[in-house]
């Protein structure tokens, strides 16, 4: 089993010192940063696995410092604050975090955050059984849009798309049983589980982020409802 290696950027030791034990009693690997001046430097030397970002940090704050993870790579995020604010909730996830921690809070609970996240990234490489077509190669390919499931890469019209984490979910879930409408809230449950604490604004959000990487992608609001991929005949 992978050892995953964690960088934990926030400015307060005592807070850091904590989240490091009970991430290394887990058996992750951790790196500790203050700054995301430091975790910067870092990310151009060495890639982790996963980010804990700490929000109000001096200097460069961490939603800037995901907005700059992001243009590059989907590794997966948590932001953590002292903010106890849906809007601050809703911004960090538009801008690509994965989950959020508000302050105080248990370790514990940290620990099973990241040990969900770190299970959903691996079963989106498992097959499912139901309403799924493979090519020979295990690609999930629906009219222009393919789905490489063992490296997570996303092809839109031949031309390699860069996804976030919950995008590649999303587009999977939807693409996965094509013509099926999802409600908003078996989307969070499915992309985000089923303790998910915000807005169903966050579905929409994440699919206003596909719709613009991906123009003319046939993925359908159902007025109401929810969303689904409209495709009239799936290919291999």
């Amino acid at each position: 089993m992978k050892s995953y290696q964690i960088a934990i950027v926030e400015d307060d030791f005592h807070i850091r010192d904590i989240v490091e034990t009970y991430l290394q009693k887990e058996g992750y690997r951790t790196i500790s940063l203050s700054s995301a001046e430091e975790a910067l430097m870092l990310w151009n030397t060495e890639r982790p696995d996963m980010w804990i970002l700490d929000i109000m940090l001096p200097g460069m704050n961490g939603y800037e410092f995901c907005r700059q993870i992001r243009k590059e790579a989907e590794v997966p995020i948590i932001m953590i604050s002292a903010r106890d604010e849906e809007v601050d909730k809703i911004l960090g996830l538009e801008l690509g975090s994965d989950d959020y921690l508000t302050k105080p809070f248990s370790p514990r609970e940290l620990v099973a955050r990241v040990n969900r996240l770190f299970h959903r990234l691996n079963s989106l490489t498992e097959k499912s059984e139901q309403n799924i077509v493979f090519s020979k190669s295990n690609d999930l390919i629906i009219d222009e849009l393919r789905l490489v499931l063992d490296s997570r890469l996303v092809y839109w019209k031949s031309k390699e798309i860069e996804m976030t984490v919950k995008e590649f979910s999303l587009l999977h879930t939807l693409a996965a049983q094509p013509n099926r409408a999802f409600s908003r809230n078996e989307l969070l449950t499915l992309v985000w589980g089923d303790d998910y604490f915000g807005s169903d604004r966050a579905i929409d959000d994440l699919v206003k982020r596909l719709r613009r990487k991906m123009a003319e992608l046939p993925l359908e609001t159902v007025w109401g409802y929810g969303y689904r991929m409209r495709v009239d005949g799936v290919k291999t």
